[in-house]
């Protein structure tokens, strides 16, 4: 028969790391409180099921390379004032919906804060084990350009299958390239009812004859990324513009405060 002194070091044999630190404690947490076998067993169970939940959460944070600090609690909405929160908290809050590969598309000018949304909603996800990953589009299109020259495009694109959500920041400053945009609607169609999309864009449908070039590719573009689609209007003065202003404001009140810059 095993001796109890084995315990710490058969669990760390079968990779059971949580156990491995918390069963002593809970072992005289068990014998306080009166638990049977089995009661005990269960709760060790649960804290090693928690224990790696936290770690994938953290690993997923880390390799989604999501703009630090931006969360909707922290997203100013007055600025915005045409814009529903619930709806954007229904999107971070739950995965439902990137289980059914649908897409969110973010529509708004220059500084209005869709950045901040889309990140905020990636975050979300995270925290509730979705794997995320955020990218401008000019620089994921230049990586797929790239593998497309080494015969390898398909296996990139399936390497972006193990994200659910691909975040594509600044979708409208794609170049209107034929090299460009043919690989942007090739992971468009690649991720088409198989995996999520969230895009900003300071472009409307109407002007994406700019980034693809032709119109039978702008509207099947189109037409994939809308089928399973929330769309988001995001209209408002610039945000990141009111935040410079604020800033002055407080700076012109405080002068001993570091100044304003207007161009952040």
């Amino acid at each position: 028969m095993a001796h109890p002194a084995t315990l710490p070091l058969l669990l760390r044999q079968l990779k059971l790391a949580s156990m491995a630190r918390h069963w002593q404690a809970l072992l005289d947490q068990a014998e306080r409180h009166g638990w049977d076998g089995a009661r005990y067993l269960s709760a060790l169970c649960e804290q090693e099921l928690a224990d790696r939940d936290s770690r994938r959460i953290a690993r997923y944070a880390k390799d989604a390379h999501l703009p630090v600090g931006k969360s909707l609690a922290r997203f100013d909405f007055a600025v915005v004032p045409t814009l529903a929160r619930a709806p954007l908290e229904a999107l971070a809050g739950s995965g439902d919906w990137t289980r059914q590969a649908h897409n969110v598309l973010l529509f708004g000018p220059s500084g209005v804060g869709k950045t901040h949304l889309a990140a905020a909603i990636g975050h979300g996800l995270t925290e509730r084990g979705v794997r995320v990953r955020f990218t401008a589009t000019t620089v994921l299109v230049q990586q797929l350009q790239l593998a497309r020259g080494q015969l390898r495009l398909e296996d990139a694109l399936d390497k972006l299958d193990k994200y659910a959500v691909l975040i594509l920041d600044d979708f409208g400053y794609v170049k209107k390239s034929e090299q460009e945009t043919q690989v942007l609607f090739e992971l468009i169609a690649h991720r088409y009812e198989r995996t999520s999309l969230i895009l900003t864009s300071n472009q409307p449908f109407a002007d994406w004859d700019r980034i693809f070039p032709d119109q039978s590719m702008t509207v099947a573009a189109i037409d994939r990324l809308v089928h399973h689609a929330t769309i988001i209007e995001v209209n408002s003065d610039s945000y990141r513009r009111k935040q410079a202003l604020d800033r002055l404001a407080a700076t012109a009140a405080n002068p001993a405060a570091p100044s304003a810059d207007l161009t952040a």
